[in-house]
């Protein structure tokens, strides 16, 4: 159970936090503007979210989440039940809350976020990237094929879905060897791993992003035969596992945003995905599926589009 010290404890960790105590209510706040208010009793806390997330959020946990009562419902607020919230959940909520009242520098400072070699995508730079690279030819095909012949989705637990990733995976430009190799060590390695289900990137939570930055580090060192599986074919695997949460790379995109291609950096490059998907669609008000569309990339998940804006200003341009 979360209490008052809890919640106190973060929010005034977190820079230009003020506290103040109105109409007998706690509140924190940056400037005028208040990101988290507890209930008179101390048994509830409304936070700042995104309005076009809330109902999302929500569904996940009726019991912990609910909307806020008329006419505060018009606001981009949500009330959670203390007695529902661990610490950890609690302090992401918070410290989402408080990004969107600061500047987005104040908020990579403070919260360790990566300061990107290339500037955070708006709507006309991931549209101008998005419809540059569905010129390079069809971009699309082996994926649409892929997703068809596997659906509902890719399952590396499938004996009949492994050489079907392989294939896709060397159309992708991954130079794998076709051998019984990588079809016995993805065996292995799905029955091992339990990769949880996943929502789209700007939902992901912190330990989604662990859970799925530890799977790509399983997967990178996976042997098939006289070599590893890489973290290139590593990232793009996950991508076809989880695809409306997992950013891909290559080595270029890799080195250039993070320096190296381990497990913490792949963390850290899907927090940076993370924080790109939920700027755009905060500063925009449309949803995923609706940005892809504007950025000339109908159908494919927000986090690929993403991938696709670092790859045109990154790997298009290396020598």
């Amino acid at each position: 159970m979360v209490t008052v010290e809890d919640i106190r404890a973060v929010a005034m960790s977190l820079p230009r936090t003020s506290e103040h105590l109105i109409r007998d209510r706690i509140k924190f706040r940056v400037g005028q503007i208040v990101y988290v208010s507890l209930s008179r009793d101390e048994t509830t806390m409304g936070f700042g979210y995104p309005r076009e997330e809330r109902e999302a959020l929500i569904a996940s946990d009726p019991r912990k989440f609910y909307m806020p009562a008329p006419p505060d419902d018009r606001y981009q607020w949500v009330e959670a039940w203390l007695d529902r919230l661990d610490v950890g959940e609690m302090r992401e909520l918070v410290q989402e809350a408080w990004r969107m009242t600061v500047p987005k520098k104040v908020a990579a400072e403070r919260l360790g976020l990566p300061t990107p070699a290339i500037d955070a995508p708006d709507l006309a730079a991931l549209s101008k990237a998005g419809h540059e690279f569905a010129t390079l030819g069809k971009v699309d095909a082996s994926w649409l094929e892929l997703q068809a012949v596997t659906a509902p989705g890719l399952d590396l637990s499938n004996p009949d879905h492994r050489p079907l990733a392989l294939a896709w995976l060397n159309s992708w430009g991954c130079r794998l060897p076709y051998t019984g190799t990588f079809v016995e060590s993805t065996a292995v390695w799905a029955s091992s791993v339990n990769l949880p289900a996943t929502p789209a990137i700007h939902k992901l939570t912190d330990r989604q992003i662990v859970a799925l930055a530890t799977a790509y580090g399983s997967l990178s060192t996976l042997s098939i035969g006289k070599r590893t599986l890489g973290p290139t074919a590593a990232a793009k695997l996950l991508y076809a596992l989880r695809p409306l949460s997992v950013m891909p790379w290559d080595a270029a995109i890799a080195s250039v945003l993070h320096g190296s291609r381990g497990e913490p950096a792949f963390a850290a490059h899907l927090r940076l995905g993370r924080q790109w998907a939920r700027d755009i669609i905060r500063e925009t008000g449309f949803s995923p599926e609706q940005i892809a569309e504007l950025a000339g990339r109908p159908g494919i998940p927000l986090s690929k589009v993403l991938d696709e804006y670092a790859y045109m200003l990154i790997t298009r341009q290396a020598p």
